[in-house]
């Protein structure tokens, strides 16, 4: 059975066996394991059942370590990491060979970042290694905000969950890039809203898909069992749908229908980071709940609104 445990020794000494670890970030649980011993990111990809087409993020806790991955920092990447590492920003590199190509899918660059998490850093200050780390649930899967959601995603599968509580962003990092003019190219929303970043990098550039692969950038992620249906008016889906039995995700309002049989509010207040903290526990209750479907509503297109948006229009599809 799975230990689920805040021992970081004991998360190091497995992570050094080549065993994979899950551990808690700021944003979601990590399916950790040493990046540049192939043997253990392996295990990642089978666990996960995560196409190896698939990047990984590399970890680091000390910003001495970037340079031992990465071959070149441009002017603008300093800028974002000086505002904004420790923190949920990850950032697109040349990587060095040390990088194993299974980190990176066989491409010249790395998605690597500085993790903010006071148990995570802990462990990697013990350890000689970085660590790569997607998110601790099966390939498309809601990702894991609390150390009980790891648990039941993989009972059997890994020895260990180092325990840092609920994650307080909630939603996964934000992806920079920067293209051959050293401008930043954004290739995944998350929990650094755009406002925030391009108050450092300037506008920001929309990735184009083919230029480079990054996590997080399938059309169809982040998705619960049950059928998700995004919506702007939930209020008059409900009036043309009376069949169905509906669990409704709504951000800061109560609906009420005969047919709905669960309800989570984000936000009663109205406050985006705490709906966005809240975003996947609520999704995962819903999903474990009777109804037939999920109807979500849409949220504010604003700030850390825009992320969740990104993250529940992939969801339905």
């Amino acid at each position: 059975m799975i230990e689920i445990s805040k021992d970081v020794n004991r998360a190091a000494e497995l992570l050094r066996n080549h065993e994979v670890v899950a551990i808690p970030t700021e944003t979601v649980y990590g399916l950790a394991a040493n990046a540049l011993d192939e043997e253990a990111v392996r295990k990642i990809f089978e666990i996960k059942k995560r196409p190896l087409s698939n990047p990984l993020i590399l970890h680091i806790h000390d910003l001495e370590k970037l340079h031992e991955y990465v071959t070149e920092v441009p002017p603008l990447a300093k800028q974002l990491i000086e505002a904004f590492w420790p923190g949920p920003l990850t950032l697109v590199l040349p990587k060095r060979n040390t990088v194993p190509d299974i980190i990176t899918a066989g491409q010249n660059t790395v998605a690597i970042r500085m993790l903010n998490h006071p148990l995570s850093l802990e462990l990697l200050a013990k350890l000689d290694f970085p660590l790569a780390a997607p998110s601790a649930n099966p390939f498309q899967a809601i990702s894991p905000t609390q150390a009980s959601h790891v648990v039941n995603y993989f009972p059997h599968e890994i020895k260990m969950v180092l325990d840092g509580g609920d994650c307080a962003h909630g939603i996964e990092s934000s992806i920079i890039g920067f293209n051959h003019e050293g401008k930043a190219v954004l290739y995944r929303l998350g929990s650094l809203s755009v406002e925030e970043i391009e108050k450092v990098s300037g506008k920001l550039i929309m990735n184009k898909k083919e230029e480079v692969i990054t996590p997080g950038m399938l059309d169809k992620h982040y998705s619960p069992r049950k059928k998700l249906v995004l919506v702007d008016d939930i209020k008059k889906w409900l009036q043309e749908n009376t069949e169905q039995q509906i669990a409704i995700l709504s951000f800061n309002t109560k609906y009420e229908a005969v047919n709905i049989c669960q309800q989570e509010i984000l936000s009663a207040k109205g406050d985006l980071h705490e709906a966005m903290s809240n975003l996947y526990n609520a999704m995962m209750k819903l999903d474990e709940g009777s109804a037939e479907l999920i109807l979500a509503e849409m949220l504010p297109n604003t700030s850390w609104g825009i992320s969740m948006n990104d993250r529940l229009t992939r969801a339905s599809n």
